[in-house]
């Protein structure tokens, strides 16, 4: 199998991450260099894997020593950074957002059509997990009948201090946008969003409740908590005419100490979902080398965008939002 020599931009919690796991798992690829802002952190990284360390996100993407990037910078930069592979021709593994607006979102689809050559994939790690699998599985198989609710639950222990009302939808729930569509193979019409009272422990930003519709009638609910202190839990039921199947969020083994009896919540997605993260990045890297692609496309992170969109609306106006229908375009088929 030949060699991809990736390039990561950002080395916080998400990069650093997907660096180790490159670094250390994944066949058929090499860590070849990193870049941050931050250059103490790069270099520390870059210690620990061998990776080369880059002055500049541009200097990474041109480099002949690249061959394709992830980007785990901030959201706002993403679109600029998947713009930047498109014209240089490199595959990139963009973590979600594809864009922190819907027009970014368009930008980076326009310019990989003109270009001819999918090279973009979005980080919607959740389409790699296997309870997620397992669950799209069981619908297709149509022992369940259709599907008429899905209800999803998304909490973090605690959310970094950048996070606002509003951020909780546009950062945190897009996760579950696009599961929504993964799972279901149906489009979202429609959003609308209820916001309880802030939590006494985070006071400046409140969690919400999203009600989505699809395009066949499909109601979905997401309650998005990012401060609930106990860890992370993400769930997930869909109840369907003749059956439900739910995600089995429980660890394979169960602790019993000191009065505790049950299974520990894990502090944060990396353990939860680092089955489906390792997928991935190898996945990625499989269709690269010419495998089929099973990874959220320009298309995806785009419609994403649209939900978001209508979800801050909705939230802003208290009233249900249309979420236009679009035809996805042959290209992305």
């Amino acid at each position: 199998m030949p060699i991809t020599r990736v390039g990561i931009i950002g080395t916080g919690v998400m990069g650093s991450d997907h660096a180790r796991i490159l670094a250390s798992c994944v066949a058929g690829a090499e860590l070849a260099g990193v870049f941050d802002v931050d250059q103490a952190r790069a270099v520390s990284l870059a210690e620990e894997t061998g990776a080369r360390v880059f002055d500049g996100a541009t200097a990474l993407i041109a480099d002949q020593g690249i061959d394709a990037i992830i980007v785990c910078s901030p959201d706002a930069t993403h679109s600029e950074l998947a713009l930047a592979c498109i014209a240089a021709g490199k595959p990139a593994l963009v973590e979600k957002p594809l864009a922190s607006t819907v027009a970014g979102a368009v930008d980076v689809m326009k310019a990989e059509t003109t270009g001819g050559r999918r090279l973009i994939q979005v980080g919607f790690t959740r389409r790699f997990d296997p309870g997620y699998i397992a669950m799209k599985e069981a619908l297709a198989s149509d022992r369940l009948g259709q599907a008429l609710f899905l209800h999803c639950i998304h909490r973090n222990a605690v959310g970094p201090d950048y996070l606002t009302s509003e951020l909780v939808i546009a950062s945190s729930a897009g996760h579950e946008f696009d599961i929504t569509r993964f799972l279901l193979e149906d489009e979202i019409v429609s959003a609308t969003v209820a916001s309880p009272r802030a939590s006494r422990l985070a006071p400046n930003r409140q969690p919400q409740f999203i009600l989505l519709e699809t395009a066949s009638g499909v109601i979905v609910d997401i309650e998005v908590f990012v401060d609930c202190i106990y860890g992370y839990d993400v769930r997930a039921e869909l109840v369907c005419e003749k059956g439900t199947v739910s995600l089995n969020t429980s660890p394979a083994t169960m602790l019993r100490h000191a009065g505790y009896d049950g299974f520990e919540t894990p502090p944060d997605w990396r353990d939860r979902f680092k089955h489906a993260y390792r997928q991935q990045l190898q996945g990625w890297i499989d269709a690269i080398h010419g495998m089929p692609n099973h990874g959220a496309s320009t298309w995806d992170g785009y419609r994403s965008m649209k939900v978001t969109e209508a979800c801050l609306a909705a939230c802003r106006s208290g009233q249900k939002t249309a979420v236009p229908v679009e035809e996805m375009p042959t290209f992305y088929r």
